[in-house]
């Protein structure tokens, strides 16, 4: 692995550049490269935003400049290497492209905007042949501009918002479906659902697909516990404590992503709950099958998700172009270990 260090959250992105001189990325662009068509105060303004913000534009300088050369580079942008799913991702594509005898440069997203365009600004200074990225920012429109058009695009656990290009993600949606259908079939009629935050593609999915199992079985959206915004352990299990301690507090979990379903664990563990509140988390856990019970999950398949996208990714390189986009969705496995088969106080 060749890791690249992550941007700070003070660097300054060429999006910044142009709200704050109050034009498009494409102006900026024309500017910094001395191109005509543009109105001498409004590159004024431009070159007075460059200077207050302190950007160095050799990001875009060297998408300009960029030649059919191969740098044996590509860049691949995960939402956290710490993270074990990301980092299983993160070696499936190494493993490919280390047969091929190319360098990855992995940075983190952090489910923040800033780090991601910021990011990709660090992969093209670079020269890389070709990205993988996890996205958050509202629109990724960003990329015609900032990306040479020969540069290969595919899109990994969320689908991209205004930018067509390769995606590869699990099926979410159906994996919350079968998740809150087992719970379902097990007697259990007040469900908690627990995800990150509405604006992370994955999160809108998974609920859709927790609504949808809601649906099939005739139970109004309304009698079900949504909480969103958990980003990590901490606040997932301060959510637990808080909606287990309710009146018709839920009987069984739904659990959005792996790092809310430690959070959960660790509540139901502290209250004593953990054998009377079923449990079943999206994405598999370290050691989950070594728990009492043990730790049901809806599994997504990581190392096929890495592979397929650097095979895409490669294709496109072997092709000297983009390929038409495709959607690839990845299937999930249900793993009944023994929360998500706990029946409700009534049955």
């Amino acid at each position: 692995m060749t890791p690249l260090s992550d941007p700070r959250p003070s660097r300054t992105t060429i999006r910044e550049v142009a709200q704050h001189a109050g034009v498009g990325i494409k102006t900026v662009s024309r500017v910094v490269n001395n191109e005509p068509n543009v109105a001498p105060a409004t590159a004024a303004r431009v070159r007075a935003s460059i200077e207050e913000l302190r950007w160095e534009p050799d990001a875009l300088a060297a998408n300009l400049r960029r030649t059919t050369t191969r740098t044996r580079t590509i860049g691949l942008l995960l939402g956290s290497v710490s993270n074990p799913f990301a980092a299983a991702i993160h070696r499936a594509i190494e493993d490919v492209a280390a047969h091929r005898d190319v360098a990855v440069f992995a940075s983190s997203l952090d489910d923040d905007p800033a780090r991601e365009v910021a990011a990709v600004e660090a992969f093209v200074r670079r020269k890389v042949d070709g990205l993988i990225l996890t996205c958050v920012a509202a629109s990724q429109a960003y990329l015609r501009e900032l990306v040479p058009p020969d540069m290969p695009i595919v899109f990994i656990d969320r689908e991209p918002a205004e930018f067509a290009a390769d995606t590869v993600h699990s099926d979410n949606v159906e994996g919350a479906r079968m998740a809150t259908r087992h719970l379902l079939g097990f007697g259990h009629r007040r469900l908690a659902l627990l995800i990150d935050r509405r604006e992370i593609w994955t999160a809108r999915e998974r609920e859709r697909g927790f609504l949808l199992a809601l649906d099939e079985f005739g139970i109004a959206p309304e009698t079900a516990t949504i909480l969103d915004g958990l980003s990590d352990h901490v606040a997932a299990e301060r959510a637990v404590l808080s909606v287990l301690g309710a009146p018709n507090a839920p009987t069984a979990i739904v659990s959005g992503q792996n790092l809310i379903t430690v959070g959960a664990v660790h509540a139901l563990r502290k209250l004593g709950r953990h054998r009377d509140v079923a449990l079943i988390g999206f994405d598999d856990l370290e050691l989950a099958d070594l728990m009492d019970p043990g730790v049901s999950v809806v599994a997504q398949r990581p190392q096929e998700i890495g592979d397929v996208a650097a095979a895409r990714l490669f294709a496109s390189l072997d092709a000297g172009r983009r390929l038409d986009p495709a959607p690839i969705i990845v299937p999930v496995d249900l793993i009944p270990r023994g929360s998500g088969e706990i029946r409700p106080p009534s049955a």
